[in-house]
C-alpha cells in the first residue's frame, strides 16, 4: 500500500527543540490549517488540539480520504468556534503522519525515513511545537485552547507550560495523566504492529513494506474503548452480517465484526505506523502533576484562564472521575472553572458525533471569555 504524502501547509520551527526525552530536533516541521481571520487585536485566536487519530483537517475535506473534517460539528460557520468570530487554528503534532516531524519523516544525514531513530515524544513536546508555530504566526495570546481526549491534555498541558498565553481552556473527555488500564490497551496496539512482519523494525518505509494488517488490529481493539457498550448493543447487538444464520466459520458473522474489521481498514489508509506508536507512548507518558510534585492543583497555580471541563457519562476510557480530579485540581489552585457531565450513550466517541447540549456549553463559555475582553 502506497501512501503518497498529500501537500500540507507548513512552517519550519527557527532553531532546534528541545525534547523531554533530553533529545532535540533541528527545524521541524509543523503542519497546520487555519480558519477566518485574525482581529486588529489578535485576541480572536483558538488553537484546537486533536486526539490520537486525527489530524489539522479539523473542519476541511481531508486529503487522503475525501471525507469531512473530523469536528465540523464544533468548528465551522455557525458552529460554536467559527470562522465568523475566530481565527482557528488546528495543527499536526509533533510525531504525526500529516505534515508535522514525525517517524515517516525524511532525516536530512541519512536521507531515510527518521523511523525508530524519530526522538521518543511527550504531551509537553507537541505544545512545544505548537507554541512555536503561534510565535511565527505572531500569536502571543490565545483566546481559548479546545481540545478532546488527547486533545484534552495537551489543552491542560498548555496551561502549565504557557500559563501566560492562553485566556480559556476547554477540556473534552480527558484526563490529567494515563492510568495502567490506559496504558495496557496502547500495548497491545503497540505489540499488534511490532509482530506484523512488514514492521521490519520500524523500517517499513524505507523497505516498501507497510504492516497493515498490524496497525489494523490496534485500531479495532483502540476503537472498542470509544464507545459504549449500550452503543455497541443498541447499534449492533448479536446480528449476523448479510447471512441469515451462523457461518460456523471465521469470517466476519456479526455485524459488529464487520464494522471493526472496516474500522482497522480504513485507518490504514490515512495512518502511519510508527506514528501510532510515538503518539501513544506520548499519551502513556502524560502526568501533568509529576513535574509539580506529584499535585495537580500545582500545574494550575501559575494560570490566570478559565476552564470548561465536560465529560460524558457512558465514557469508560476517560470516566467523569478523571474529569472530577482535575475540577478538584483546579478549584483548589482558585482558577474560575465549569464543569458538566453530559449524557450520551456514545461513550468516548461523544465529543466527535452530535452532542447538540455539548455544543450549547462550549459556545456559552466561549463568549462569556469574549465579553471579559
Amino acid at each position: 500500500m502506497n501512501l503518497a504524502p498529500p501537500p500540507h501547509r507548513v512552517l519550519r520551527l527557527p532553531g532546534v527543540l528541545s525534547l523531554d526525552s533530553g533529545g532535540s530536533l533541528a527545524a521541524p516541521a509543523v503542519a497546520f490549517e487555519t480558519l477566518g481571520e485574525l482581529n486588529a487585536r489578535r485576541s480572536n485566536a483558538v488553537l484546537i488540539a486533536h486526539a490520537l487519530t486525527g489530524d489539522q483537517y479539523v473542519a476541511s475535506p481531508h486529503p487522503l480520504t475525501g471525507k469531512p473534517g473530523w469536528w465540523t460539528r464544533m468548528v465551522g460557520k455557525g458552529r460554536p468556534i467559527t470562522p465568523e468570530r475566530h481565527f482557528i487554528i488546528c495543527a499536526n503534532v509533533l510525531g504525526g503522519c500529516m505534515g508535522s516531524e514525525g517517524p515517516a519523516s525524511i532525516d536530512p544525514e541519512t536521507g531515510r525515513p527518521r523511523a525508530l531513530g524519530f526522538p521518543v515524544i511527550t504531551i509537553a513536546d507537541m505544545v512545544r511545537a505548537q507554541a512555536g508555530l503561534l510565535d511565527m504566526l505572531g500569536i502571543e495570546r490565545l483566546l481559548a485552547v479546545v481540545g478532546g481526549s488527547m486533545g484534552g491534555m495537551q489543552a491542560l498541558q498548555w496551561a502549565a507550560s504557557y500559563p501566560d498565553r492562553v485566556r480559556s481552556v476547554v477540556a473534552i473527555a480527558t484526563a490529567a495523566s494515563h492510568g495502567a488500564q490506559h496504558i495496557a490497551f496502547h500495548e497491545v496496539g503497540r505489540q499488534a504492529i511490532m509482530a506484523d512482519p512488514d514492521w521490519r523494525r520500524g523500517n517499513y518505509l524505507a523497505e516498501g513494506t507497510r504492516p497493515a494488517r498490524g496497525l489494523a488490529v490496534a485500531r479495532m481493539a483502540a476503537h472498542i474503548t470509544y464507545l459504549s457498550e449500550a452503543g455497541l448493543t443498541e447499534k449492533f447487538g448479536r446480528r449476523l452480517q448479510e447471512r441469515d444464520q451462523l457461518g460456523f466459520g471465521f469470517d466476519a458473522d456479526f455485524q459488529v465484526e464487520s464494522y471493526l474489521r472496516h474500522q482497522g481498514i480504513s485507518f490504514v489508509s490515512r495512518f502511519d505506523a510508527n506514528s501510532y506508536l510515538f503518539i501513544t507512548r506520548a499519551m502513556d507518558y502524560f502526568d501533568l502533576a509529576a513535574a509539580h510534585g506529584g499535585r495537580l492543583s500545582q500545574a494550575f497555580m501559575a494560570t490566570r484562564a478559565r476552564f470548561c471541563i465536560l465529560s460524558f457519562d457512558s465514557d469508560w476510557l476517560y470516566p467523569t472521575a478523571e474529569s472530577r480530579r482535575i475540577v478538584q485540581a483546579l478549584v483548589a489552585a482558585g482558577r474560575h472553572t465549569s464543569f458538566v457531565e453530559l449524557q450520551s450513550p456514545h461513550g468516548h466517541d461523544s465529543f466527535l458525533l452530535d452532542c447538540p447540549a455539548m455544543n450549547r456549553v462550549v459556545d456559552g463559555f466561549l463568549r462569556a471569555v469574549e465579553a471579559e475582553l
